[in-house]
């Protein structure tokens, strides 16, 4: 799932694009019974809100600061939040602690990079993955990492999400609690990190994966 990146990459700024909230089109009894704690209809991981319930199928939309431009970036849907500061720590019972990333999924890497920069989202690094042969560029959004992947066997379109990933503090006990709910922990490749993905049995239409913290 995720690149590789530096601490400048990682350490979270105050000012620029932050991601604020994404719209998922999931039941929140379904997110509950993972362990999230919920108030509503939605999940609060560090800075960002996840908002369930929305139509559609997966992440259908995200909610940004700091942007002027409040449309449709080729293909992912946009709107305009206001900046707001860092919420109250949520103690969720599955020990999710915030999200680590989100991942869009793209057919025509340039196309996607260049409308993300023109709403004020340059990305900040590229990576090229030998193994198949693509692209992984990245941005810091505040408490969240933006990942635009290279898919080449994806249809001609607009890119679209894909995932998410959410920061737990102990992925043993996690794996404990989801069962074979949870695909087995494996290294991550941010080095001292490990990473275990959901099943879709789950129940889920978004894809999640989990990670221990940063060290």
């Amino acid at each position: 799932m995720p690149g590789n990146w530096g601490d400048r990459e990682r350490g979270i700024v105050s000012s620029g694009p932050q991601l604020r909230a994404l719209a998922v089109a999931d039941a929140p009894g379904r997110w509950a019974a993972l362990g999230f704690a919920l108030t509503g209809a939605a999940v609060a991981l560090g800075g960002v809100t996840v908002q369930l319930g929305a139509p559609g199928r997966g992440i259908v939309g995200w909610a940004l600061s700091g942007i002027d431009i409040a449309a449709d970036l080729d293909g992912l849907a946009t709107t305009i939040a206001a900046p707001s500061p860092a919420p109250d720590p949520v103690a969720h019972p599955n020990g999710a602690v915030g999200l680590d990333h989100v991942i869009v999924l793209t057919p025509d890497f340039e196309r996607t990079a260049a409308a993300l920069e023109a709403a004020g989202m340059p990305l900040r690094r590229i990576r090229r993955v030998e193994a198949g042969d693509f692209r992984q560029g990245f941005r810091r959004l505040g408490p969240g990492i933006l990942e635009l992947v290279e898919a080449h066997d994806a249809p001609p379109g607009p890119a679209h999400f894909w995932g998410l990933v959410v920061i737990v503090s102990d992925l043993e006990a996690l794996a404990e609690r989801l069962g074979d709910r949870l695909r087995a922990i494996k290294p991550a490749v941010q080095p001292g990190r490990r990473i275990a993905t959901l099943r879709r049995e789950a129940g889920l239409s978004v894809a999640v994966a989990f990670m221990d913290p940063e060290l």
